[in-house]
């Protein structure tokens, strides 16, 4: 980059490829500018019981389920948005969640305050409690869990075909793109997907893919949320398609 003819060649080669900002990025610089209280990493978040997590949802709360994909695809509550805590857990649940909204978690045993003090570190300290023993809640009642799909790449490979209007959806960011992506998908990297959901059809069997299954499995429960009918992710996403393809 330093040997770039001019200024404008060494914007280009210094930016090529960069993810977009995650959304959480300008709210964060309004908020540097305040005085605001210290955030107190031992103190735990509330603990909710069932009614209680209801009556906050209701009133516009949301869901954020911490554990990992594959947990989540075998039973979460309804309307959760999964950000997994074994990845990038602040990036990209301020990059898919309102600033403005109130927060409830369901996360395994013991990981309450690591979830609130890694939003928390992002100014998204509007989590307002944890539900209480999760996976009990979901036994005691079925009736409130949803599975999520998850294709291996095989399967996709060998379905895709028979879905009629298959909607495909590539949620890398645009440097990954450019060095492939499954023909016929639409690029909209995860972060915009909440701004972009206009661009696709609710009523369309969907698939995600990322580069590996974690972001997708965010994408995926995003899109459920937004009332999308049909929704399935890629498991191990582009690169374990890219390994079902000839030589």
């Amino acid at each position: 980059a330093l040997l770039a003819a001019d200024k404008q060649a060494f914007f280009d080669l210094v930016t090529e490829g960069q993810p977009p900002a995650p959304s959480y990025f300008i709210y964060d610089a309004v908020l540097n500018r305040r005085d605001r209280p210290l955030l107190d990493e031992n103190e735990r978040p509330t603990t909710l019981d069932l009614d209680t997590f209801d009556l906050l949802v209701a009133d516009g709360a949301m869901i954020v389920d911490g554990r990992d994909p594959e947990d989540f695809a075998r039973g979460h509550l309804a309307a959760s948005i999964n950000v997994g805590l074994g990845g990038r857990y602040a990036e990209f649940a301020g990059s898919v969640i309102p600033s403005d909204v109130d927060i409830v978690l369901v996360v395994d045993d013991g990981f309450e305050k690591e979830a609130r003090n890694r939003l928390a570190r992002i100014g998204f300290d509007r989590v307002v409690g944890y539900l209480e023993f999760p996976t009990v809640v979901m036994a005691d009642h079925p009736d409130r869990v949803e599975r999520a799909s998850r294709l291996s790449a095989i399967d996709f490979g060998e379905r895709r075909n028979d879905i009629d209007g298959l909607q495909l959806v590539d949620i890398r960011n645009p440097g990954e793109v450019e060095h492939g992506t499954i023909p016929g998908a639409i690029s909209i990297p995860v972060g915009q997907l909440p701004n972009r959901l206009d661009e696709l059809d609710a009523t369309a069997p969907t698939v995600v893919y990322c580069a590996g299954g974690y972001r997708s499995s965010v994408a995926a429960s995003v899109l459920r949320h937004a009332g999308f009918d049909d929704v399935s992710d890629i498991l191990g996403g582009y690169g374990a398609w890219q390994e079902t393809q000839p030589a």
